[in-house]
C-alpha cells in the first residue's frame, strides 16, 4: 500500500472515530439531560395552598356566586389539588349536587379522597384528566371552577374548548388567578407564570366563548365565561 493510501484511510479511521465519539457523547448528554416534567404545582408543597388567610383574600363565596352554583349544582374543580376549593364546592352544592373535583396528579386525587373522607362528603368525584382532557361528562355541568391553574396549561384554548363542552347550554366557566406584577400571596412576578385576564379573554375568544362578568378579587381576577 502506497503511502498515499495509507494516509487517505488513517484521515477516514481518525474522523469516522471522532462521528462515532461525538454520537456517543450527544447519546450521552441526552439522556443524562433532565426530562421535561412540565410546571405542575408540586404535591410535596401542598401546604402552601392551605393558608388560614386564604378565605380572606380568594373570596370564594363571592367567586361562586358570580357562577351562580347554588343547592343541587353540578360543578367541577378543575385543578383541584388538596381540595381546598372542592370542600367548598361541596358544601354549597348540597347532598343534591355534584362536585367533579379533577386533576392531571394522581397524588393530587389520593389527597382529596383523603380529605373527603374526613369531611363526610359524599357528593365528591375524584377525576383524573390528562393533558388537555379535563375527563368531564359532555354537556352536564352547571358551572366549571378553574383556579390558580390557567398558568400550568400549555394548549390553553384547546384546554377552555375541551371544558366547554362539559357544561350545559347556560353553564358557566370560571377562571381565577393572580394579577400580573408584585404583591399577593401567588407565586413570584420573577418567575414568569402569571398570565394576565386579556390574555385568558383572548384564549376565549379563540375558543368560542364569551365573556359574561369580570370581577377583581384582592390579588386576583374572575372571568366568568359562557358558550
Amino acid at each position: 500500500m502506497t503511502a498515499l493510501r495509507l494516509y487517505i484511510v488513517g484521515c477516514i479511521v481518525v474522523v469516522g472515530t471522532a462521528l462515532s465519539t461525538n454520537a456517543g457523547l450527544r447519546a450521552q448528554q441526552q439522556d443524562a439531560a433532565p426530562q421535561r416534567t412540565g410546571h405542575l404545582f408540586p404535591p410535596e408543597n401542598l401546604g402552601l395552598l392551605e393558608s388560614p388567610d386564604r378565605d380572606a383574600w380568594q373570596k370564594p363565596d363571592q367567586i361562586m356566586d358570580a357562577l351562580s352554583i347554588a343547592d343541587g349544582s353540578i360543578v367541577a374543580d378543575i385543578g383541584a389539588g388538596a381540595g381546598w376549593f372542592t370542600i367548598r364546592l361541596a358544601r354549597r352544592v348540597g347532598p343534591n349536587g355534584t362536585v367533579y373535583a379533577q386533576d392531571v396528579q394522581r397524588q393530587m386525587l389520593e389527597a382529596i379522597r383523603r380529605r373527603v373522607t374526613r369531611e363526610g362528603l359524599q357528593n365528591v368525584q375524584a377525576r383524573l384528566g390528562s393533558g388537555t382532557d379535563p375527563n368531564l361528562p359532555p354537556a352536564a355541568l352547571d358551572a366549571i371552577l378553574v383556579v390558580d391553574v390557567y398558568p400550568e396549561v400549555d394548549d390553553r384554548v384547546t384546554f377552555l374548548r375541551n371544558l366547554a363542552r362539559a357544561l350545559k347550554p347556560n353553564g358557566r366557566l370560571g377562571v381565577v388567578d393572580f394579577k400580573p406584577g408584585s404583591g399577593g400571596p401567588g407565586p413570584s412576578p420573577t418567575e414568569g407564570v402569571r398570565v394576565g385576564s386579556a390574555a385568558v379573554e383572548a384564549d376565549a375568544q379563540s375558543a368560542g366563548l364569551r365573556v359574561l362578568a369580570r370581577q377583581m378579587l384582592p390579588f386576583q381576577y374572575l372571568i366568568v365565561l359562557g358558550r
